[in-house]
């Protein structure tokens, strides 16, 4: 979170548009567009478990979720895994980024560009 909406302070009257960027662009991003590393759980010979990051196991939040044995019992009974697919195949992930950045450049502007003057 903080990678994306920097330490600085950000006054309470906006957490409005806040919670909305993140609900409209970050969050959507993070699940369908941005790849993680998920780990491998491997026991050696004496016992110790190590985990292991491999790059076949790099994907989506979403696609990590569809990979799970009975995934659709995650859903909520409104959504479908239908509903989400088309979600996340809307845009390509460059476009989703550049929307992020984009959004995320409006709400800062609005939130730092105040009068610096004292009242």
């Amino acid at each position: 979170m903080r990678k994306h909406l920097g330490y600085s302070h950000i006054p309470q009257h906006f957490a409005t548009r806040v919670n909305a960027f993140c609900r409209d662009h970050l969050n959507p991003y993070l699940n369908f567009h941005r790849p993680c590393l998920f780990a491998e759980t491997i026991t050696d010979a004496k016992g110790r478990q190590r985990k292991r990051y491999l790059y076949k196991l790099m994907m989506t939040p979403y696609e990590k979720l569809k990979s799970l044995p009975l995934a659709e019992h995650y859903l909520k009974p409104a959504i479908t895994f239908q509903q989400l697919d088309a979600q996340a195949g809307a845009i390509s992930d460059n476009e989703a980024a550049q929307r992020l950045n984009d959004a995320r450049a409006i709400l800062f502007k609005t939130i730092f560009n105040r009068s610096k003057t004292a009242a």
